[in-house]
């Protein structure tokens, strides 16, 4: 992790887990030092910082902008990871809106195929 990185406070940690502690199925490990869950291979879901990203669908990001409800994710300055959307603090914090929000991440990601695991040089 970049010394300019922030870690996620605990209280994020907390949540993140709280989240996934009735999806037994999905794989957590860490991404940039943080931790995130992945769907058959697809990640999907995790922490940045002290933000909360999801991955979604293109029809779905447009909306989350629209509605003020999240921003592109951009771990880097220049570098947006396509398909994935921070959530605003104040969607994080509304459990309708943030559980809406985690179901579409869930159903989309879940449609991908599973990604290939790299192998190593033979």
């Amino acid at each position: 992790m970049p010394s300019h990185w922030k870690k996620a406070s605990p209280e994020k940690v907390d949540f993140f887990y709280q989240v996934l502690k009735n999806h037994p199925d999905v794989e957590k490990r860490k991404m940039f030092g943080y931790p995130c869950a992945f769907i058959r291979g697809n990640m999907f879901f995790g922490l940045f910082e002290d933000s909360i990203f999801l991955r979604l669908s293109e029809n779905d990001r447009q909306k989350i902008l629209a509605s003020g409800e999240g921003a592109a994710f951009e771990p880097l300055p220049g570098r947006v990871m396509k398909e994935y959307m921070t959530l605003s603090p104040e969607t994080t914090s509304n459990s309708t809106a943030f559980e809406a929000w985690f179901s579409k991440s869930w159903e989309f990601t879940s449609s991908l195929p599973p990604k290939e695991k790299k192998g190593g040089k033979k």
